[in-house]
């Protein structure tokens, strides 16, 4: 059987939902509502989890951590191990202060950059695993510490930009799980190119 994980990373409770860190819990979220898929928690990954079977033989696992962001990879290393899948099934969606808010890109390496999430799965896991990094944006306030920043809620002008691009990011979420990441990674990151050229 063909098995991929696509976990959002995020802080679990009600005083981190809607915050620029859970950005990842958000879009899969939407992916499972998209699809009429039921969340079950399970406390032996620590995890809420919601199964898809897109075919006989295809399955695939949306997973949100329990274990708060620093320790993501722990209950999907957990899962990876149960399952008794690669690293490279495993898709991590998260937010990325590097990019421009709404935005997505898609890669496979890299540093965590700063993001505590990413540096849990690399200790647990090693790398290897696709990154479906969502824009937060970049804008910053210098006399704002990072923590407070990623830990704090958009703007109604920020939240009304990730509403209308909800879909969008739904959408190369689907491009990747159906066309991989070399398609997904030249459509997704090239367009971002294009239309910042374009301003």
């Amino acid at each position: 059987m063909s098995v991929t994980l696509i976990a959002g990373l995020g802080n679990p409770g009600r005083e981190y939902a809607g915050t620029r860190h859970n950005l990842g819990f958000a879009v899969v979220d939407a992916l499972a509502a998209a699809q009429g898929l039921a969340w079950k928690s399970n406390s032996r990954f620590e995890a809420q989890i919601a199964r898809w079977d897109v075919r006989p033989g295809v399955t695939r696992f949306l997973v949100k951590p329990l274990t708060f962001m620093n320790d993501s990879g722990r209950a999907l290393c957990r899962l990876l191990d149960f399952h008794k899948v690669p690293v490279a099934s495993l898709i991590a969606v998260h937010d990325d202060l590097t990019i421009d808010l709404g935005r997505v890109k898609v890669s496979v390496r890299g540093s965590a950059g700063g993001h505590h999430g990413v540096t849990s799965l690399l200790e647990h896991l090693g790398g290897g695993f696709l990154r479906y990094r969502l824009g937060i944006g970049t804008a910053r306030p210098a006399d704002m510490d990072l923590k407070d920043f990623v830990l704090g809620k958009f703007s109604p002008i920020e939240q009304s930009i990730i509403d209308q691009q909800l879909t969008t990011f739904v959408d190369g979420l689907r491009l990747l799980l159906d066309s991989g990441y070399a398609r997904a990674m030249n459509t997704l990151n090239r367009r971002n190119r294009n239309e910042t050229d374009q301003t």
